[in-house]
């Protein structure tokens, strides 16, 4: 039910108008009445009307200036003004309030009566488009740790960099031009069990200190926290935030998750190949001092190892020290992991399309089915099961129409109808393509 405040100063104005919404619309509206301005906005702020009747002339505060009060409180309530004089000597203010209809006194019943049902049909498709929006917003707060894992995967996984990378870093406003990575490396003890209660844990605490960041999903022991860094902040400024973080995140993993954690961080590079390069040295980092509790800058490592080789002659150190055993078998598991995911996925597709077959499908519908894009799903179908979905999705039809003909129980039209066709004549043709010969041919040979 909705809320209408009708407001003047005539008793008889505001019964008869309610009088209209009663019998012409009932069950519709509950009705207040206002006898003066002042009495309106006291109305509207109690009652929060949808829409608002507003005599123009009426004592003490006037109608619309009692409406741009209403108005700065209520912005999406529907005005409209009531009026005795000519309309239009109101016309230029009322429309900077968003007055879009009025009404001359006497009301008329079917002015009245087609107004109120053009305001409702408004509200109704706001109401809907209000409900449309918190859904997508759930749908997107719900998929933007899966965008931000995979775009972080991106850039921990060596691989040929794409648009995909820049697609995804603009969906979730994170700016590739300077940035580095914290890596968090836990005890191995600790992680069979409690594998989402330290991804979410260490997410939550990354995103509230560091808006800026992303945040992958834990893999062979560390997560890893792409941070952008602002571009006017100062070498000595950044570095100091990014150790406080570092320290910040031992000081979370011992509270809350009752271990003690290494953090390593990266240098700040920019662009995707430059945060997987800081990865490769965060990754590094965390691993240089084998007691828990620790936060290494690799800035510090190389600062210090240039020190001693000024005076040894040894080498520069160098970001390819950042190559150590632990960093290959870090991305060969990851790699093994994401292989494992995909086949995961491909697996409840194939089980979709094998229980829907006989349907109308198409690859749009399991690729939602699986929470894919159409066109990445269409791709890693056809390198995994080695055929294209089209493909995929004819041969169970015709297997299972081999099956059901390998009886007379039933005709060829009803085979064509129950493996998902509608037209005989196309069934045909496709039966022949992938077999050889035509239904009638088959059926002739089977017996």
């Amino acid at each position: 039910m909705y809320r209408s405040l009708i407001a003047d100063d005539e008793a008889l104005e505001r019964e008869g108008l309610e009088w209209i919404v009663r019998r012409m619309m009932p069950d519709t509206f509950e009705v207040i009445h206002a006898e003066n301005g002042r009495a309106a906005i006291e109305r509207a702020e109690e009652y929060r009307p949808h829409i608002i009747f507003m005599d123009v002339n009426m004592p003490g505060i006037q109608g619309l200036a009692a409406l741009r009060e209403i108005k700065e409180r209520l912005p999406d309530a529907k005005l409209v003004v009531v009026t005795a004089y000519d309309y239009f000597s109101y016309a230029k203010e009322a429309l900077s309030l968003g007055v879009k209809e009025y009404i001359v006194k006497p009301a008329n019943r079917e002015q009245v009566v087609a107004l109120l049902q053009q305001l409702v049909e408004e509200l109704e498709r706001e109401k809907r488009r209000r409900t449309e929006d918190l859904e997508l917003r759930d749908k997107v707060s719900q998929l933007l740790p899966l965008v931000e894992n995979e775009l972080a995967l991106m850039f921990m996984v060596d691989q040929v960099l794409d648009t995909s990378v820049l697609q995804l870093s603009e969906w979730i406003d994170f700016p590739l031009d300077q940035g580095y990575a914290v890596v968090v490396a836990f005890p191995e003890a600790v992680l069979a069990p409690d594998k989402k209660k330290i991804y979410e844990s260490i997410r939550s605490f990354a995103r509230a200190q560091m808006p800026l960041c992303i945040v992958s999903s834990l893999m062979n022991r560390h997560m890893a926290v792409f941070v952008r860094k602002a571009p006017e902040m100062k070498e000595a400024a950044w570095k100091a935030e990014a150790k406080q973080y570092g320290e910040k995140l031992c000081t979370l993993a011992e509270r809350q998750l009752g271990t003690l954690v290494s953090v390593g961080i990266g240098s700040v590079h920019e662009g995707a190949e430059g945060l997987r390069k800081s990865y490769y040295e965060a990754v590094f980092a965390s691993t240089f001092f084998e007691e828990g509790g620790t936060v290494c800058q690799f800035d510090e490592l190389r600062h210090r190892h240039d020190l001693g080789s000024q005076e040894t002659g040894k080498k520069p150190f160098s970001g390819e020290l950042a190559q150590q055993s632990y960093v290959v078998s870090a991305l060969q598991r990851i790699r093994e992991e994401r292989e494992q995911q995909t086949l995961t996925v491909l697996d409840k597709a194939k089980r979709y399309i094998q229980e829907h077959f006989t349907e109308e499908i198409s690859l749009e519908e399991v690729a939602d089915s699986v929470h894919l894009n159409p066109h990445y799903f269409s791709k890693i179908f056809k390198q995994q099961v080695g055929e294209t979905f089209i493909d995929y999705v004819t041969g169970l039809r015709i297997d299972k129409a081999k099956e059901l003909m390998a009886s007379d129980r039933l005709s060829l039209k009803e085979v064509c109808f129950e493996v998902g066709y509608k037209d005989p004549n196309y069934f045909s043709r496709v039966f022949k393509k992938v077999t050889g010969v035509t239904p009638t041919e088959y059926r002739s040979q089977t017996k």
